[in-house]
């Protein structure tokens, strides 16, 4: 897989995107888990303030 997202990415127009990652916890049991998410780069930090 990936090595589908790197060939993707390297295509015209795909450097314009962003690999955000979040950290999330959980209610039920206090740990941590990590939301990952490809944005365009002008939308990360409307991403990251939520």
């Amino acid at each position: 897989m990936a090595k589908k997202v790197v060939a993707t990415l390297k295509k015209e127009g795909g450097r314009n995107f962003a690999k955000v990652i979040k950290a999330v916890k959980s209610e039920k049991t206090g740990a941590y888990t990590f939301k990952e998410e490809m944005v365009p780069l002008d939308q990360v930090q409307n991403i990251l303030s939520k």
